[in-house]
């Protein structure tokens, strides 16, 4: 538990550091605003990502277990139909930051690929229903505190990996920060 501590405490104070930089002036480190996209908060978010990946990878050998690939795998899949949508390429795009990841590397492609297809087959066909059963696979990870925090920031990572998260991405992540007893506040949302 010390080592999630430490964990958090290290993406509380990237954030606040990035928070910091945007209030003195608006003029943070080269390269970490907006990009002139008009989305507040981006820099910050991107370095949480980042900080959260890297606690990921550390991880690795930690994250095993059936529960954790399987809830993953819901949570990538509502990320990516958050908006009530997954195109074609979106899929192929997440499907893709899924099977490259270096902690769900732990498991078979093939698992994982018909995992998260069936989820987002489900999503597409009844978003409401299927929602509803990926959270429940989602909740089965709760058991484990470490599993659980890793299952939400898996799916921070991948909603992350365009340099921005959608708030339709971050209510599910709360969504999915509430059925395995997490505060969302904990990661930022």
């Amino acid at each position: 538990m010390a080592m999630w501590d430490r964990i958090k405490d290290q993406a509380k104070g990237l954030q606040q550091q990035a928070q910091g930089a945007r209030g003195a002036g608006g003029h943070g480190q080269p390269g970490t605003g907006s990009g002139g996209r008009g989305r507040s908060g981006s820099g910050s978010k991107a370095q949480l990502v980042s900080a959260l990946k890297s606690q990921l990878t550390s991880l690795k050998t930690e994250l095993k277990s059936g529960a954790y690939r399987d809830a993953s795998m819901a949570m990538c899949a509502l990320v990516a139909a958050a908006d009530g949508n997954v195109d074609p390429a979106e899929r192929q795009h997440v499907e893709s930051l899924i099977l490259n990841n270096d902690v769900l590397q732990n498991f078979p492609s093939e698992q994982l690929r018909q995992r998260f297809n069936k989820h987002v087959d489900q999503l597409s066909y009844n978003f409401q229903q299927g929602k509803t059963e990926a959270l429940q696979e989602i909740a089965k990870a709760a058991k484990k505190p470490t599993e659980a925090r890793a299952v939400v920031q898996t799916g921070f990572v991948v909603a992350g990996a365009d340099g921005y998260i959608a708030p339709a991405e971050e209510q599910v992540l709360r969504e999915a920060c509430s059925v395995l007893g997490l505060s969302a506040q904990e990661f930022g949302l």
